[in-house]
């Protein structure tokens, strides 16, 4: 019940806001589309000694090429102003 619970509070947390990847936890990052447990866990990684400034910076992080953050920049999760 839970899960379910988290599940739906973070969903309608993305309608609200676009997500931070500066602060976002790994289930944040893994529900946007692309991002499974190893990318998002190598945003946290990478976030430990880095600054996100513009999601073009996750093309530094292995295993973000162009096709992938533009998808992400497209994405209903991350544009849901």
């Amino acid at each position: 019940m839970k899960k379910i619970f988290l599940g739906l509070l973070l969903s309608f947390a993305f309608l609200l806001a676009n997500i931070d990847f500066n602060t976002a936890s790994k289930q944040e990052l893994m529900a946007i589309k692309g991002i499974g447990e190893k990318k998002a866990q190598a945003v946290i990684d990478y976030r430990k000694s880095n600054k996100i400034n513009k999601i073009e910076d996750l093309k530094k992080i292995r295993g973000f090429g162009d096709k992938l953050v533009f998808k992400i920049k497209n994405s209903k999760e991350y544009n849901s102003k």
